[in-house]
């Protein structure tokens, strides 16, 4: 059996082109992205479904890999792979913002432990709501759903085309909402903790050899902790919501309305 060399660059772009785009969406998508998962099982993953998709791409562009315009393309590959999972990052990044919100309120903002999804120091109550959360991502089979509208894309959007500008200010403006999410999701809890620190505050005002606050805190955290015991359904209610919106954009960025 003969082939040309011709041939076999096309072979190894219909493989390669698509596994830039996966594997840059496994390296920012929820889950599959912690440090906890080896990245040999990403590259696993990523090679497994660009091999099983491989024979159903529409045709490729007839560039060269190593040529300017096949780097140009991979960069866009490796650009929709990592904003597609970037965009449901940032519906847990507003999980935590919420999380913190609640820590700092009730006097828990010193206890942190390591973030397994980035790494990072965060509130002990921010880890609650993204155990829960995640928990709940995986479910709904959220990551599976991610994977799907992605090998979908390479017939909506083909190797070779990539995102207008006006869809770059879409994942801009989108991204303010971690913090109108963040805030929606602890507001009950921060809002009743102001409110008790507010009494606190008139009270210590007007009877200061009482020393309210010697007492406030303890108070403090045992009502945040009932707060976050008795708010966390609805949370986990709203946060499906915070899902069908990000997979809406999702599905506007690669085509797929």
């Amino acid at each position: 059996m003969n082939f040309t060399e011709a041939q076999l660059l096309n072979s190894m772009a219909m493989l390669m082109f698509p596994l830039m785009r996966i594997s840059a969406m496994f390296v920012t998508m929820p889950v599959l992205s912690v440090r906890a998962i080896p990245a040999r099982i990403r590259v696993i993953l990523s090679g497994a479904i660009a091999f099983i998709i491989m024979p159903l791409l529409p045709p490729l562009p007839q560039v060269e890999m190593m040529s300017y315009a096949g780097m140009m393309i991979g960069v866009q590959q490796v650009a929709i792979g990592l904003t597609t999972g970037f965009i449901l990052q940032m519906i847990f990044a507003a999980v935590i913002f919420a999380g913190q919100g609640i820590a700092y309120g009730m006097g828990l903002g010193f206890a942190s432990m390591v973030d397994p999804q980035n790494g990072q120091q965060v509130p002990v109550v921010a880890q609650i709501y993204m155990i829960t959360s995640t928990l709940l991502f995986l479910s709904l089979d959220g990551h599976l759903l991610l994977i799907k509208l992605l090998v979908d894309s390479f017939t909506s959007l083909p190797v070779g085309q990539i995102f207008d500008l006006n869809d770059v200010w879409s994942i801009i403006a989108w991204s303010g909402r971690i913090f109108s999410d963040g805030l929606l999701l602890s507001m009950p809890v921060i809002v009743s903790l102001l409110l008790v620190n507010v009494i606190f505050g008139v009270a210590s005002k007007s009877a200061p050899q009482l020393q309210i606050f010697s007492v406030g805190f303890p108070i403090t955290l045992m009502l945040g902790i009932l707060l976050i015991w008795i708010t966390i359904p609805d949370v986990l209610a709203l946060f499906p919501d915070l899902l069908d919106d990000g997979f809406d954009l999702i599905k506007q960025l690669l085509r797929l309305n």
